[in-house]
C-alpha cells in the first residue's frame, strides 16, 4: 500500500516537472501539456469592466485581443482597433450633429434628431406626425424603424382660426385669414393662433374710407363718399377729394374761347359732377378715349393759335391739369404714352399696395424728364386712395403764347428781359397736396438754344399772379451747362426754363446821346415855336401845321426825357406810355395835313385853306381816338417792365398809323411833283410861285425823311444783337427838333431875314421906330402876296 502511494506521488511530481519544463508565449497557456490561446475577453459578467475599459468590447484573437468601442461612442485616438496597452478611451459620439441648415439627417424629412449617451432618437418637428401615431403625443422613433413624418392638418380643428376666419394648411403649418369685411387691428394680412381676432374693419380703422362712410357687405366693406369726394368708382377705396372748379366755371365765354374742346370740357364736367355729388357713383370712364379726346383738343388749340393772352394760357393750363387728374385713375396700369401733333405725353400708374421708391418720366423727343418718388405721387400714407397716378406733358409750341409774362421772375442787374429756352410741359400727380413737397422734384430741360452764358432760371406758371405769369419761387437751377438745365422743385404746376438776354454794352453811350440830342432838340423846338408863332409876316395854314408840328414834338421829348424811365409806379407809367403814344401820333397827323394842303395847292385852285377846325380835328382828334381805342382794349399795354412805353402787343397801334400815313403822304407827294411839273412845262407858269411850292414840297419830303426814317429804324429794335440800328434809332430821335428847325428856320430866306430884323434892333435900339415902322408895312404886303400866290396857283 505504501509503494503505491509512494508511485503516485512520483509520477505526479515527474508530471509537474513536465509541465513547468514547458515555456508558452504571451497569450498562450499550457492545457495537457500544449500551449493553447488564452481568451483575455472570457470572464466578465454583463456589467464588468474588461480590460479595454468602459463602453468598449473585446475581440478576442490568436495569442491577444483588441478593443473596440460599442455602437454610439467613438474612441479618442480616432482609430476603429486599438488595443487596452494605448491610451485610446471610448466616448459619447453625436449622431445628430452636422444636419444643420435643412440637410436631411438620420432621422429622415421633417424630423428632428436627438442625441443620447450612446444613441439617439427620433421626433417629428412642429406641424407633423409620425405614421405610428395614434394620439397628440408625439412618438419618439429610431432610424429603421420604417416610420415617416406625414403633415397635420390643423384646419381639421374645430374653429382653429376663431369666428370671422377661414384656416389655410399649408405643408407642416397652416394661417388663419380674416373674411371680406373684416381685418385685424395689427393690420396684418393673416395670423395664426388666438393671439389675434378679426373684427370689423369698419370698426378697427374708422378713417378706412377717408371723406366717406363705412359699410360692411356680403362681399366685403364699401364707401359711400362724402359730397365733393370721390374713390373714382372703387367702392373698396379710400374717398379723396376732387376739385371740379376748374370745369365748373367754363361759361359760355370760356366755351368760346376753347370752341374745339367744348363737347370734352362738358363730358369732363359732367363726369367730375357725378363722382363727386353720389355717394354710390359706379361711374366707369373710358379713361383712353377721353385721353386721345383730349390731346386731339390740344393739338387743335396750339394750331389755331387761340391762346393770344396769359389769362388764356392760365385757364388752358388750369383745364389740362385737372383733366389729366380726372382721366387719370381710370388709365390701365402700368404706363400710357401718347405723341401727337403738338403734344408729348407719358402717363404712369399703379395699384395698390401703396408705392414706394423712385420714378422717372421722359417725353419721346428725350426733350425733358422728370425724376421723383413715389411717395410725393401718392401722398400721406394714411390717406393713400388705392392708386397714384403722375403724368408728364410736353407741349411743342405752347411758348409763343406763354412769352412775355415774367412779372413774377426776379430780374437781376444787367438783365434786360426773358425768353423761353425749353419745352413747356405740365407735371400731374394724383396727391392733390403739391403746394410744398417734403422731397423736391428734379425736373432735366434740354435747351432750345444753347446760350454762352449760364443765364437760365427755373420758372413755373402761376395762374393767380397778374392773371398768369412765369414765376421762379420754389424753383431753383440745381444744374446748368451749354446743354441742358436741371431744375428742383418743391411743387407741382406747368414748368420751363428761361435764358436772360442782357442790356447792350453801351448802354451808357446812348443815354449820353439820347439826354444831348433831346436838350437840342428841345431848344429848338422852342425857337420854332415862338418863330411860327410870334412873327406875323410868316403865318400861313402851312406855318400853323408846322408850329402844331412842333408843340406835339416838343412836349412828347419833353415827356420823353421825364418819364420814360419812370417804370416804379405802374399807373404814372401807364398815362406817361399814352401820352407818348399820343403825342407821337399827333406829329405824324400834322406832318399828313402838310402833305395834303401841299396836294390842294397844286391840284386844287380854289379854297385852298384849311378851316382850323378842320385842321384840330385831324391832328389831335384822330390820334386821340386811336389811343382811346387802344386803351380800352388794352389798358395793361401801355407800360413794359424796362420804360414807360408801349409793349409787343400794343405796339402796332402806333406804328400801324404810322405806316399808313407815310403811305399818305407819299402817294400826295408823288400826285403833287406830277401835277407841278405839268404846271412847268405849261405856256404861261408862274415861276415865283411854283419855285415857292417846289421848295415847300422838297422840304416837306425832307421832313418826312426825318420822322419817317427814326420809326423804320425803331422798328428793328425788337431783334437782338442791333447795336447800329440802335444808335441810328437814337442819333435820329434825339436831332428831330434840330433838323426840323435847320429845315423850317434856317433854310427859309423869309424866316433869316426876320431872325437879322430882330438881332439888329435887339443890338440897335436907336433905330426901333424905323424898324418897327418898316415892319409893319412889309408884314402885311408879305402875307397879302403870299396868299395871292397860293389863290393864283
Amino acid at each position: 500500500m505504501a509503494g503505491r502511494w509512494n508511485l503516485l506521488l512520483l509520477a505526479l511530481y515527474l508530471s509537474l516537472v513536465t509541465v513547468l519544463s514547458i515555456d508558452c508565449p504571451e497569450g498562450f497557456g499550457v492545457r495537457k501539456g500544449k500551449c493553447n490561446d488564452v481568451d483575455e475577453c472570457d470572464g466578465y459578467e454583463d456589467g464588468e469592466i474588461g480590460p479595454c475599459g468602459e463602453n468598449t468590447v473585446c475581440r478576442n484573437t490568436i495569442g491577444s485581443f483588441y478593443c473596440q468601442c460599442v455602437d454610439g461612442y467613438l474612441s479618442t485616438t480616432q482609430t476603429v482597433n486599438f488595443t487596452a496597452g494605448t491610451p485610446a478611451t471610448c466616448i459619447d459620439f453625436d449622431e445628430c450633429a452636422g444636419y444643420e441648415d435643412g440637410k436631411i439627417g438620420p432621422c429622415g424629412e421633417n424630423a428632428v434628431c436627438h442625441n443620447s449617451i450612446g444613441s439617439f432618437y427620433c421626433q417629428c418637428v412642429d406641424g407633423y406626425m409620425s405614421t405610428t401615431q395614434t394620439g397628440n403625443t408625439k412618438m419618439a422613433f429610431q432610424n429603421g424603424d420604417n416610420v415617416t413624418c406625414i403633415d397635420i392638418d390643423e384646419c381639421q380643428e374645430e374653429n382653429v382660426c376663431g369666428q370671422n376666419a377661414k384656416c389655410i394648411n399649408t405643408l407642416g403649418s397652416y394661417y388663419c385669414l380674416c373674411n371680406n369685411g373684416f381685418g385685424l387691428k395689427s393690420g396684418k394680412l393673416n395670423f395664426t393662433g388666438r393671439q389675434e381676432q378679426c373684427e370689423d374693419i369698419c370698426m378697427i380703422d374708422k378713417t378706412i374710407c377717408g371723406n366717406g362712410t363705412c359699410h360692411r357687405g356680403a362681399s366685403g366693406h364699401y364707401c359711400a363718399c362724402h359730397a365733393g369726394f370721390t374713390n373714382y368708382g372703387n367702392k373698396e377705396y379710400r374717398c379723396t377729394e376732387l376739385i371740379c372748379d376748374t370745369f365748373k366755371e367754363m361759361d359760355d365765354v370760356k366755351l368760346q374761347t376753347f370752341q374745339s374742346a367744348r363737347d370734352l370740357l362738358i363730358q369732363l364736367k359732367n363726369s367730375c359732377l357725378e363722382l363727386t355729388e353720389s355717394e354710390n357713383s359706379t361711374l366707369n370712364l373710358d379713361g383712353n378715349n377721353l385721353l386721345e379726346r383730349l390731346l386731339s383738343a390740344i393739338d387743335e388749340l396750339l394750331f389755331s393759335g387761340a391762346l393770344n393772352d396769359n389769362k388764356k394760357v392760365s385757364t388752358f393750363l388750369d383745364i389740362v391739369e385737372n383733366a389729366l387728374r380726372l382721366i387719370g385713375p381710370f388709365i390701365k396700369p402700368p404706363r400710357k404714352t401718347k405723341l401727337s401733333a403738338y403734344t408729348d405725353l407719358e402717363l404712369l400708374v399703379h395699384n395698390l399696395p401703396f408705392p414706394k421708391g423712385a420714378v422717372s418720366l421722359s417725353s419721346s423727343s428725350n426733350q425733358t424728364r422728370v425724376g421723383m418718388q413715389w411717395e410725393t405721387v401718392a401722398g400721406d400714407p394714411s390717406r393713400y386712395p388705392g392708386f397714384a397716378a403722375v403724368s408728364l406733358l410736353s407741349y411743342a409750341n405752347l411758348n409763343d403764347s406763354a412769352n412775355g409774362f415774367f412779372q413774377g421772375v426776379k430780374r437781376e442787374k444787367g438783365i434786360k428781359g426773358f425768353k423761353i429756352n425749353s419745352k413747356i410741359i405740365t407735371v400731374t400727380v394724383s396727391n392733390t397736396n403739391t403746394s410744398h413737397l417734403e422731397e423736391p422734384v428734379q425736373i432735366t430741360f434740354y435747351h432750345l438754344n444753347q446760350a454762352d452764358k449760364n443765364n437760365h432760371t427755373c420758372v413755373f406758371w402761376d395762374s393767380s399772379l397778374d392773371e398768369g405769369s412765369w414765376s421762379d419761387k420754389g424753383c431753383y437751377v440745381k444744374e446748368s451747362n451749354l446743354e441742358y438745365t436741371v431744375c428742383s422743385c418743391h411743387h407741382l404746376s406747368s414748368f420751363a426754363v428761361l435764358m436772360a438776354v442782357y442790356d447792350i454794352e453801351t448802354k451808357f453811350e446812348l443815354q449820353l446821346i439820347t439826354w444831348v440830342g433831346l436838350s437840342l432838340s428841345l431848344v429848338c423846338l422852342f425857337i420854332c415855336i415862338l418863330t411860327f408863332s410870334l412873327i406875323r409876316s410868316i403865318q400861313s395854314p402851312r406855318t400853323t401845321i408846322h408850329l402844331h408840328l412842333c408843340i406835339t414834338l416838343f412836349i412828347a421829348n419833353l415827356i420823353f426825357l421825364a418819364g420814360i424811365s419812370q417804370t416804379q409806379n405802374k399807373v404814372g407809367c401807364a398815362v406817361v406810355a399814352g401820352l407818348l403814344h399820343f403825342f407821337y401820333l399827333a406829329a405824324f397827323c400834322w406832318m399828313c395835313l402838310e402833305g395834303i394842303q401841299l396836294f390842294r395847292m397844286v391840284v386844287l385852285v380854289f379854297n385852298t385853306n384849311f378851316k382850323t377846325l378842320y385842321m384840330m380835328a385831324g391832328g389831335y382828334g384822330v390820334p386821340a381816338v386811336i389811343v382811346a381805342i387802344s386803351a380800352l382794349s388794352n389798358a395793361k399795354g401801355y407800360g413794359t417792365e424796362k420804360h414807360c412805353w408801349l409793349d409787343l402787343k400794343l405796339i402796332w397801334t402806333f406804328f400801324g398809323p404810322v405806316c399808313v400815313i407815310i403811305v399818305v403822304n407819299i402817294v400826295f407827294f408823288l400826285i403833287t411833283v406830277w401835277k407841278l411839273a405839268q404846271k412847268f412845262s405849261s405856256l404861261n407858269p408862274d415861276l415865283q410861285s411854283l419855285q415857292k411850292i417846289k421848295a415847300f414840297i422838297i422840304t416837306a419830303v425832307a421832313q418826312l425823311c426825318v420822322l419817317g426814317i427814326m420809326w423804320i429804324f425803331g422798328c428793328f429794335q425788337f431783334e437782338e444783337g442791333t447795336i447800329v440800328m440802335s444808335y441810328l434809332f437814337t442819333i435820329f430821335g434825339s436831332l428831330q427838333g434840330v433838323l426840323l428847325f435847320v429845315m423850317h428856320c434856317l433854310f427859309s430866306k423869309q424866316v433869316r431875314d426876320e431872325y437879322g430884323s430882330i438881332l439888329s434892333r435887339l443890338c440897335t435900339p436907336q433905330k426901333k421906330r424905323y424898324s418897327e415902322f418898316s415892319h409893319s408895312s412889309k408884314a402885311p404886303a408879305s402875307k397879302s402876296s403870299q396868299d395871292t400866290g397860293e389863290s393864283h396857283i
